[in-house]
């Protein structure tokens, strides 16, 4: 798959870029040699390989799920601009 101007043009448009008829052709050039660099990606046999959800492989550290700062609520809302009733009070936004 090659890009043309036409592509990228098209591509600048829907993301809203504004690129300049002088860097097309730099853009062209520098998409399909991403692209060359994809297509080469998709040479290499991957078959035996287990996906990963991460390079290194350690556990997630666990802990229990347990309330530890509750029952302050007026410490809590100390800061607030203004609260009501033990809530943070915030403006309306939608009418």
């Amino acid at each position: 798959m090659s890009v043309t101007k036409d592509d990228v043009r098209k591509v600048a448009r829907l993301s809203r870029l504004a690129v300049a008829e002088d860097q097309l052709d730099d853009m062209v050039g520098d998409l399909n040699g991403i692209l060359g660099w994809v297509e080469q990606l998709n040479e290499v046999d991957v078959s035996d390989v287990e996906p990963l959800t991460s390079v290194v492989e350690s556990p997630l550290p666990m802990r229990e799920d347990v309330v530890t700062d509750g029952g302050i609520p007026d410490q809590v809302l100390a800061n607030a601009p203004r609260s009501e009733d033990g809530f943070f009070v915030v403006p309306k936004t939608v009418e």
